[in-house]
């Protein structure tokens, strides 16, 4: 693309960012695993604010039924690797992006990786793998942005001394070594986030509870929606530009839910409540599952 120019690409980020933030974000490197979902909407966001430098990573092909949701996923562009798609559409939106792409070994090179990144946002849902990102980013000091899942938008920010999430909702997966995580594990793990989702945000108003059942019991993929899922990528490459810009504020490690049909926003609610909605939420999902 010989009239391309970053300058101009970026022009009309000044006043949201100064010329010297711009440089920063032209300069960061940002980690990705999972480039489908909520990744590919945060990548496709970072990546039109000027983020120069990426990590990218996904063991799945596009498939029709990404088509309602992932912005990398075109007609033309299923039965392709998700990782190889989207490296080379954002490389139509900035050729001058540096972009390393991996597969499934990206586990295994989280030492590598994590030091060279200024921040990483999960987009995967393999329970094991996030496990290790988590530790991982711990380790090598890093902030990490996720999302619960959640039919509302949702995003946190877990950064070097926080805790983690395995730890937060007493997953099963605490203290074992994430190779030996298994889908019974990763199961109850996807229970207790629901029932946290379902404890700490008004998300059962908004879906049908027989196809959330569905999935619930194995039946079924999870469901997802176009607008909640661009939503909730956007504001996780918010996120990545605050903590790439050194901004203060921000979310926390608990996050926080973005009810759009009421137009608000839900936060996490005081321990003595949450107790009392977390009993009912689990004679909720034990009805659900039978």
């Amino acid at each position: 693309m010989s009239d391309f120019d970053y300058g101009e690409m970026t022009t009309r980020n000044r006043g949201f960012v100064t010329r010297v933030e711009q440089e920063r974000l032209r300069d960061a490197r940002v980690f990705i695993p999972g480039v489908g979902g909520m990744g590919g909407a945060a990548f496709m966001a970072l990546v039109r604010a000027g983020v120069g430098s990426f990590i990218i990573a996904d063991i799945d092909v596009f498939e029709v039924s990404n088509l309602n949701r992932q912005l990398f996923s075109r007609a033309d562009t299923i039965g392709r690797p998700k990782v190889e798609a989207a490296r080379d559409l954002a490389l139509e939106i900035n050729p001058g992006l540096d972009i390393e792409v991996l597969n499934g070994t990206w586990v295994d090179e989280l030492d590598r990786i994590l030091p060279s990144v200024a921040v990483a946002i999960n987009g995967t849902d393999d329970a094991a793998a996030g496990a290790q990102l988590y530790r991982k980013a711990r380790e090598h000091r890093r902030a990490l942005i996720d999302a619960y899942a959640s039919p509302l938008p949702s995003v946190t920010v877990v950064r070097p001394d926080d805790p983690r999430i395995e730890d937060r909702l007493g997953y099963p997966t605490r203290g074992v070594a994430w190779t030996d995580i298994d889908r019974e594990m990763a199961v109850e793990c996807l229970m207790l986030e629901i029932e946290y989702v379902l404890t700490h945000s008004s998300s059962h108003k908004y879906v049908d509870l027989d196809v959330a059942a569905e999935v619930a019991q194995g039946k079924r993929s999870r469901f997802s929606f176009s607008t909640m899922v661009t939503m909730a990528g956007t504001m996780m490459a918010e996120e990545a530009v605050r903590v790439i810009l050194g901004r203060p504020g921000g979310v926390d490690y608990r996050g926080y839910f973005f009810n759009t049909h009421a137009g608000k926003v839900e936060r996490p609610l005081p321990a003595p409540i949450a107790a009392v909605k977390r009993a009912l939420v689990r004679r909720f999902m034990k009805k659900l599952m039978a």
